[in-house]
């Protein structure tokens, strides 16, 4: 009999521990028997399930760990089982499931484990072959060296603290290796494409199965399909109902803010930031500002560079303050291929996906040419009135070489990039989003930009750009406050009708 049909069907004899339905045999749903036949399958080593809360994600696991303790598929002796979490408190749910899946069984079972709350969290279960154990501990790699487990189960993953969480990750999975043992990664969507829990998801692995219930991005929050697709479990009675789940998702629409970034991390199981307190604009409020149809170029074009350097995305945005349109490209030198530099950046084939969009495109080995660059952003733009052009002024010397290079003559307004000038940028260009004055046709250059797009703030509460992580580029985001923010000035300035006094 295959692991996973033994596996099955020991998950169906458990009894529900909590819940409406406490009490009743556990039937697993459609999903949560694919995820059970994938983990299990032979020469799976590691399983990542991506699932919104709420969905049993926890509960499943926690089954799998207790019939993997009792022998139910693998009979090697002193069977261990590690339930790893962020803190000691995240842990002790998946701990609690395992116990209340326990209580359910027979008092001669029952009388075979022996549940400790005290100085650790842990299950004893004894057996003619010995006593096996399930231990919960929290994200301290430290605690994990030495171990050699038969089951791991990492309880969202994807929000773990990065240098610990990794540490332990590490730990973990060396210690598998002694035995043959799996992995359960097991979390709601991490925050960007950076985060270990995403790479998991997003790399094919030998030995890896994926399982990612996570909607296109950019749909309204409260769309039927996307919430069914984040929440399969919805359509079988297991955790929120849908009409539950649409409620939660227009009243997230109309608070928005950190209430609705958060309903999208957790509900919708997307890959936004969850901290957006600091950041420039979030995701909804940046959605807003993609549009079908964009207006007309019409009127005169402000451009907005961004010089990088051989690691980083040089890049310019063009916005015509008349009408509101925007547009933006992206340029990266050809040395290392997009695909290796998206590797490197942690966000797999993105930057391919932008150059099949055209959105990005490759220039000069390992830096890109600037005046070479300057001519292809001005013939971006040819036959448009250029009425500034905009950069941040650290890079004056070397873009104004470059601009009398090009032979480019249009009049250039250098800005810093420090709380002064950047505070202002900042706030105009954040007004001009949210009055609808910047539009622009569904843009991943620019979407991914924005989302690695924070603000630092001084005492005064003033801006300025930052990124959210060492290998973000927000160099298009960057050029883009630029830009707008040049408009909105240009908009703002009273317009000269003609006309002199003659003064006798």
């Amino acid at each position: 009999m295959l692991t996973s049909t033994k596996a099955i069907r020991f998950l169906e004899t458990l009894e529900i521990p909590e819940g409406p339905k406490a009490g009743e045999l556990i039937k697993l749903a459609p999903y949560q028997k694919k995820f059970v036949k994938g983990a299990l399958a032979d020469g799976v080593s590691v399983a990542a399930l991506s699932i919104g809360r709420g969905n049993a994600k926890t509960a499943l696991s926690a089954g799998l760990a207790l019939g993997e303790v009792k022998g139910e598929w693998d009979d090697q002796p002193r069977r261990e089982v590690v339930i790893a979490a962020r803190t000691r408190d995240q842990a002790r749910i998946a701990f609690d499931f395992c116990v209340g899946f326990i209580r359910g069984l027979s008092e001669d079972e029952q009388a075979q484990f022996t549940i400790r709350r005290s100085p650790k969290l842990e299950i004893e279960f004894e057996d003619e072959n010995g006593s096996h154990f399930i231990r919960a501990i929290a994200a301290d790699g430290k605690s994990a060296l030495g171990s050699a487990p038969t089951l791991v189960l990492m309880d969202e993953r994807g929000h773990w603290a990065a240098d610990q969480g990794d540490a332990l990750e590490h730990a973990l999975l060396s210690g598998l290796g002694k035995r043959g043992g799996r992995a359960l990664i097991i979390s709601t969507s991490a925050a960007d494409d950076a985060h270990p829990f995403s790479v998991w998801l997003d790399e094919e692995q030998e030995g890896v199965y994926v399982q990612e219930h996570r909607p296109p991005p950019g749909l309204p929050a409260d769309d039927l399909e996307s919430l069914k697709e984040a929440n399969p479990g919805a359509a079988y009675g297991i955790g929120s109902s849908l009409d539950w789940l649409q409620a939660q998702a227009r009243r997230a629409i109309a608070r928005g803010g950190s209430t609705l970034t958060s309903f999208r991390l957790y509900n919708r199981n997307e890959r936004v930031s969850g901290e957006n307190r600091d950041v420039l604009l979030t995701v909804d409020e940046w959605l807003g500002c993609e549009v079908s149809e964009p207006p007309a170029r019409q009127g005169q074009v402000v451009i907005g560079i961004d010089l990088g350097g051989s690691a980083s995305m040089t890049a310019a945005a063009f916005y015509w303050p008349e009408t509101g349109r925007l547009e933006a490209l992206g340029t990266f030198p050809s040395k290392p291929s997009l695909l290796d530099r998206g590797q490197r950046d942690g966000v797999s084939g993105r930057y391919v996906e932008m150059q099949d969009r055209g959105e990005l495109s490759t220039l000069g080995a390992q830096t890109v040419p600037v005046a070479e660059w300057l001519g292809e952003v001005m013939a971006h733009v040819e036959g448009e009135t250029v009425a500034a052009l905009t950069a941040d002024r650290y890079k004056q010397a070397e873009l104004g070489e470059a601009i009398d290079k090009a032979g480019i003559r249009c009049p250039v307004v250098w800005r810093g990039q420090g709380f002064r000038d950047g505070g202002e940028d900042c706030e105009r260009f954040r007004r001009a989003a949210f009055d609808g004055k910047v539009q622009t046709i569904p843009s991943l250059l620019l979407r991914s930009a924005f989302a690695d797009a924070v603000t630092l703030r001084d005492p005064a509460n003033n801006l300025k750009l930052a990124k959210a992580r060492s290998t973000g580029r927000i160099d298009a985001a960057a050029a883009t406050v630029l830009a707008v923010a040049e408009g909105a000035r240009i908009m703002g300035r009273p317009s000269h009708k003609g006309g002199r006094f003659a003064w006798g």
